[in-house]
């Protein structure tokens, strides 16, 4: 049996997002919710969010994020041999969102996937693009995080109405002569799968309409206070086991890039990391609001073009959600 070629390392080469042109303030939410600015401010730190209007499926953004990412790279369609879209999202089981992104981009014949780990969806894109790329079995992917959670919640929810946003973010992993993306560091805890989960199952909606009852439209539910603890204690010992896997110290990094919650979340983790003022932070959430497995690259994208972090510093990722799961790595900044 003969194995594949494998490479020394691999690397995020370019980054690329997509986002919807509505922005959505709390104002606005408000109006339908029996809220304020200043609750949903206090309580999440969301200021506004953008909302995908009826030509932006998960699909559309996923595609136009991908080919920014590929543009941003230097790279043609026929670069590109694996496709993996992370999305909690997309309206229908299947076919899944990958084959078609990559037909619509003009890849031809690619490896194609999703994966759905709440959350923590582009972490875990991450870690399997970097290892396909590492041991031989692709020799540049596209990894995508595409969401539209605002058609997945119920907008009279006064619990969640507010926290979500639409959008896309996308990465391209190619080789590399030294690591670029660490170790993963990944898991997951099932006696929480209730904590987030959509509710009623096909299943129960299907039997409903079969036997002629009135169908409820599925909606995801959260138990926004049991996650919330869950995340505060759990997350920052991913993000320092992450840290401790790729050999890298808090005060070496140039970026902390967590998903983007909850802004009391983010800050918790980064006191209990003990990171220094030299560490940039992540705080996408204020303006995007929770884009699911999008947040991570959209946020870091964001940075790249403030100028708030420099090419070839380490960052930290951590992603976490519905599952519940949860990964973290450090990778260098593109």
């Amino acid at each position: 049996m003969r194995l594949s070629e494998g490479v020394s390392g691999s690397r995020i080469l370019a980054l690329g997002e997509y986002s919807p042109a509505r922005v959505v303030p709390n104002e606005e939410i408000c109006a339908r919710l029996d809220s304020s600015d200043e609750w949903i401010r206090t309580r999440s730190g969301i200021v506004t969010r953008r909302i995908a209007g009826p030509d932006e499926t998960v699909v559309d953004m996923a595609q136009r994020a991908g080919h920014n990412a590929m543009c941003a790279a230097g790279l043609a369609s026929e670069d590109i041999d694996l496709v993996i879209v992370a999305t909690s999202s997309l309206p229908y089981q299947t076919p899944g969102a990958a084959a078609e992104v990559a037909h619509r981009i003009g890849i031809t014949a690619p490896g194609a996937m999703d994966i759905t780990a709440g959350c923590a969806g582009f972490c875990y894109a991450l870690a399997v693009a970097s290892d396909a790329v590492r041991i031989g079995n692709s020799a540049c992917a596209l990894v995508i995080g595409s969401e539209r959670p605002s058609d997945m919640v119920d907008p009279d929810d006064r619990s969640m109405a507010f926290l979500f946003g639409d959008g896309a973010g996308a990465a391209i992993v190619g080789r590399s002569e030294e690591p670029g993306i660490g170790p993963v560091v990944w898991g997951s805890d099932g006696s929480k799968v209730e904590a987030i989960a959509q509710r009623p199952t096909f299943a129960q909606l299907r039997a409903e309409v079969m036997a002629g009852g009135r169908a409820v439209l599925p909606m995801v539910r959260m138990d926004g206070v049991a996650v919330f603890r869950w995340a505060t204690a759990e997350v920052a010992r991913v993000a320092a086991r992450a840290l401790d896997a790729a050999g890298v110290a808090p005060h070496e990094l140039g970026a902390f890039v967590p998903h983007q919650a909850n802004l009391r979340i983010i800050e918790s983790v980064a006191r209990a990391l003990k990171l220094p003022k030299s560490v940039a932070i992540a705080r996408d959430i204020v303006d995007r609001g929770n884009t699911s497995t999008a947040s991570i690259p959209l946020a870091l994208h964001g940075m790249l073009e403030r100028g708030e972090v420099k090419s070839g510093e380490p960052a930290l990722f951590v992603g976490f959600g519905a599952g519940l799961t949860y990964a973290g790595q450090v990778a260098l900044i593109p």
